[in-house]
């Protein structure tokens, strides 16, 4: 029998789909409102008066008034935020601060506004609305659904509330779904991520779990405890799950592995979160790629990757873009950041509607001998390799091999195998063939033998969770990156195993 919640989530998805689609069908128009809007609400700021926006009438003058900045270019004015200040680069003061870990300055503190919060929820929201609408299956709906996140406990930085973004979010749970939502809040206050774990599992492993959420790589972790504690396959142990939403990280490596941990194919959605914004999700189950938000107060711009470190870099917006290129997506949002590089690159999938697909991260390149690999090519080369076998992968990450003791350089591979292959040499050069055939400058390396053939070096099983733990990054939102322009990361991992 159908309940009444399951039955209402239709004519709502319905709705929803029809929101979306009105603005999808308009993206330059709508973009277009969204910069005006932007400007407008900006122009008394701080900010706004220090890069003239009153005199800014289009996007060409918006340009030349305000530089690409990532958050260290934006840093004098944060911090002036973050002592209390007042319409610095927003109108007031923020709601949050999404707190995450920066590299060169420390802890990042990025603004949430009360324009701004409510698009993070609604996308989420508008994602799982979007597969019912398409696929006609809400029954999950009644079930439990959990998302493994970070602590939502805040703390206070000069009247404004201050955590992680997960934590954050997780305060904004509509009350239709409190019911469902696992795990507690005492569970899910636990600082210390495999406590946490054991927690979840003990809590949920009763329950009718019917959508599992989270970063691939934790996920995975939760699912091997639970396997091992009952020694059944998770699809098993909750028999009406049928649903996992993701983000952060392509699920295609992980995929092989999920399916045998779960035992079964579950239908999947990709959201694209991040705490400057949440950017885009996966409006269908048939097609490539992610729907750009464009009606969420978040106005996009586009500079090709290969340009990005030329003096001045041609900026574009949606309307210039092409499928297939690389780019470095640049945003201003309702929560005051400018022409703010956040480090991702995408590309597009589609153009009607604008689809994307996040290729990798701007820094996460190797190009230490001109070959520009990127994170989707390392991804795409494994998939290949590993089609129409039995071998999984449980994680891994590439650096280039600058200084061998013997022969060409190479790009090394760390691989911890869920199940290893009978020929390491043999997979290591079906995925150089993926590589040569995805990206030219990389084959004409190796056929001009200034590089060898990549090699494979196998990891210990628990070996990256063991090297995220020592440099006190295991769980929440945190995740390896793929590959790496330098040996620092597999230095200290070589280190650990």
């Amino acid at each position: 029998m159908i309940s009444l919640k399951s039955a209402l989530a239709k004519p709502f998805a319905r709705r929803i789909y029809k929101t979306i689609k009105k603005w999808s069908n308009n993206p330059v128009e709508t973009q277009e409102k969204v910069f005006k809007d932007l400007i407008s609400s900006a122009k008394r700021t701080k900010f706004g008066v220090d890069h003239d926006f009153k005199n800014i009438q289009s996007y060409n003058d918006f340009v030349n008034h305000v530089p690409i900045r990532d958050y260290e270019g934006l840093k004098s004015y944060v911090d002036l935020v973050v002592a209390g200040e007042e319409n610095i680069l927003w109108k007031g003061k923020p709601l949050y601060f999404a707190k995450t870990s920066g590299t060169t300055s420390g802890a990042k503190y990025i603004p949430l506004t009360k324009e701004s919060m409510p698009a993070h929820v609604e996308a989420a929201r508008n994602a799982i609305l979007m597969y019912i609408h398409e696929t006609g299956n809400s029954k999950f709906v009644d079930g439990k659904m959990i998302f493994l996140q970070g602590s939502p406990i805040l703390n206070e930085q000069n009247g404004v509330k201050l955590g992680r973004l997960s934590g954050i979010v997780a305060h904004y749970v509509p009350k239709y779904l409190q019911k469902n939502r696992m795990p507690s809040w005492e569970t899910n206050c636990i600082e210390d991520w495999e406590a946490k774990v054991d927690a979840i599992v003990e809590e949920t492993l009763s329950e009718n779990m019917t959508i599992i959420s989270g970063i691939p790589s934790w996920v995975q972790m939760y699912f091997e405890k639970l396997q091992q504690k009952t020694n059944k396959k998770v699809g098993d142990i909750f028999k009406n799950f049928n649903l996992f939403i993701f983000g952060g990280v392509n699920y295609e490596p992980y995929r092989a592995k999920f399916e045998n941990l779960i035992g079964r194919r579950v239908d999947s959605i990709e959201l694209y979160p991040a705490s400057e914004g949440f950017f885009a999700f996966q409006d269908s189950q048939k097609e490539k790629g992610m729907l750009l938000l464009l009606n969420s107060g978040i106005f996009y711009e586009f500079v090709k990757a290969d340009e990005f470190f030329e003096e001045n870099p041609k900026r574009i917006t949606v309307k210039d873009v092409e499928v297939g290129v690389n780019y470095v997506m640049i945003i201003s949002t309702n929560a005051g950041l400018w022409a703010y590089n956040i480090g991702d690159t995408v590309q597009f999938t589609s153009t009607k509607p604008y689809r994307v697909i996040v290729s990798g991260r701007i820094k996460h390149f190797i190009s230490a001998f001109g070959e520009h690999v990127i994170g989707k090519e390392v991804e795409q080369a494994l998939e290949e390799a590993l089609f129409d076998s039995d071998v999984s992968v449980s994680e891994f990450t590439v650096a280039p091999q600058i200084n061998p003791k013997e022969g060409l350089p190479y790009h090394e591979w760390f691989i911890e195998f869920e199940k290893e292959p009978n020929d390491v040499l043999e997979l290591a050069k079906k995925i150089d063939l993926s590589l040569q055939k995805q990206n030219s400058y990389y084959f004409d390396l190796i056929d001009g033998k200034v590089l060898q053939t990549l090699k494979i070096t196998k990891v210990k099983k628990g070996g990256f969770q063991d090297y995220m733990k020592s440099i006190g990054k295991l769980g929440g939102q945190n995740k390896l990156p793929r590959l790496s322009n330098d040996r620092k990361i597999v230095d200290k991992f070589s280190y650990n195993n």
